[in-house]
């Protein structure tokens, strides 16, 4: 057994232990159903899950991208939500080919739970990091009929504070705007509130410029109002 497959299995056993099987058949159907669980509350899964983030026993990078295929690969969404946070622990040595298999990780077993970790943290890191990847980046997934791949270039600088480039932002919603898809045009919303909170005269002129869903106007206007 190779330490990959150790790594991936030894987590996998811990939370099928740990978990409820009567929780995990709650947190499944208020997923849709869409995937199974172990049945672990966040605060018990994060508690298990920390031995295995220390930097003494995680996989070296060049193994990364396969742990973390391997546990996205399985069934149970604890899992899924073990990968990302170990990808997370790794931001300071991305490098310009993980925007490849963060891609496979938004196109693959699909929600809003996973999507917007990898966006918000992920992505947006690399994008800090590669800015001369990004605007390629950003047609090819505004192009896709994709809506994880859309809504991410949404919500990738919702940590940026007032480092968000405006204007790119404006140009994806633009992109974006005459969609009923629920989760992009909550994305549109959420992405100009967030934003709101550092330039609210710059999202007050987009929305009233902008004509948008009832949603999006609602979500962007929630904190700063409409006056």
């Amino acid at each position: 057994m190779s330490q990959q497959t150790d790594y991936v299995e030894s987590i996998e056993n811990a939370f099928k232990l740990a978990g409820d099987p009567e929780r995990a058949v709650a947190q499944s159907a208020y997923m849709r159903n869409k995937f199974s669980f172990c049945g672990l509350m966040a605060n018990e899964r994060k508690e298990i899950l920390k031995p295995f983030l220390r930097k003494e026993n995680r996989p070296q990078k060049e193994d990364l991208e396969s742990v973390v295929k391997s546990l996205w690969r399985k069934p149970e969404r604890e899992l899924h939500y073990a990968a990302q946070e170990l990808a997370s622990k790794y931001m300071r040595e991305t490098e310009k080919r993980d925007i490849d298999w963060y891609e496979w990780m938004i196109t693959n077993q699909s929600w809003w739970d996973t999507v917007d970790f990898i966006a918000a943290t992920l992505v947006g890191n690399y994008f800090r990091r590669f800015p001369d990847e990004r605007d390629g980046r950003m047609e090819a997934w505004l192009r896709s009929e994709n809506i994880w791949l859309q809504r991410t270039t949404l919500i990738f600088q919702l940590k940026y504070k007032d480092q968000v480039d405006a204007d790119l932002l404006a140009l994806n919603i633009r992109r974006l705007l005459g969609t009923n898809e629920f989760f992009i045009n909550k994305a549109i919303g959420w992405a100009l509130r967030e934003y709101g909170k550092v330039n609210p005269g710059w999202v007050k002129e987009f929305v009233n410029e902008n004509e948008m869903s009832n949603l999006s106007r609602r979500e962007a206007l929630k904190i700063i109002g409409s006056a």
